[in-house]
């Protein structure tokens, strides 16, 4: 299977350089291209694209408008793309609200060649490619735009989960794996894959990048410090 990417950055030379890279795997194809967030919403009417790779900082429609209209399906397009944002700067704010809008992961714009095809083939297979340790310094860097405290329609929200669910919600939060949860808590790894996605589907999620998102945002986890 040929994975479709579309590539949007308002800066023509990096496009470039991405798409030299993409064009040399037999699973890629560059489908299509936007130096904004209005042009590639506008293309995505048409196009058929797996995943997006999008930069934040951009005239017009930014990156993170563009993703959160993209995985709201607001746009109308023929498929459901999954996008990962690429950022220069490390704990971008923005890249922090489009991970709250729906982005499957981000990756810096100097990642090696290898770690961003890695990081694309999981996107498209459907997992996230920041790791939850990450996503937590980015929730720790800018713990000061969640709320004080807990707003009940997500409060609500986790009454849906078990008392293990919500267990595990914590530790996925923590920044561990599904191999450090299982010998943590004496499950098969495979077992804390189900109950992983069992949280994922009662909370309406798209990935572990968001679980950990709203395990922040519900007080389940602290910034700073554990749950």
């Amino acid at each position: 299977m040929t994975i479709r990417v579309m590539l949007v950055d308002d800066q023509a030379l990096l496009r470039t350089g991405f798409r030299m890279v993409l064009a040399a795997q037999p699973d890629m194809e560059v489908v299509a291209e936007a130096g904004d967030g209005a042009e590639a919403l506008e293309q995505l009417r048409a196009r058929e694209v797996d995943v997006v790779l999008m930069d934040v900082r951009m005239p017009n429609v930014d990156g993170v408008e563009a993703t959160r209209r993209i995985c709201e399906g607001r746009e109308g397009g023929p498929g459901d793309p999954k996008v990962l944002i690429l950022t220069t700067f490390d704990l971008d704010e923005y890249a922090f609200s489009a991970l709250k809008a729906g982005a499957s992961g981000f990756m810096l714009k100097d990642v090696p060649p290898g770690d961003l095809l890695d990081a694309i083939r999981s996107v498209h297979s459907g997992d996230a490619v920041v790791a939850p340790s990450t996503t937590r310094r980015l929730i720790d860097q800018f713990s000061s735009v969640l709320p004080a405290t807990t707003p009940e329609p997500l409060a609500k929200e986790l009454e849906k989960l078990t008392e293990r669910e919500r267990e595990v919600l914590v530790l996925v939060a923590q920044g561990l794996s599904n191999g450090e949860i299982a010998a943590g808590l004496v499950l098969s790894e495979a077992t804390v894959k189900t109950h992983v996605g069992r949280i994922l589907t009662k909370l309406g999620l798209r990935d572990r990048v968001q679980a950990v998102v709203l395990a922040y945002e519900t007080g389940l986890v602290r910034a700073g410090n554990g749950g």
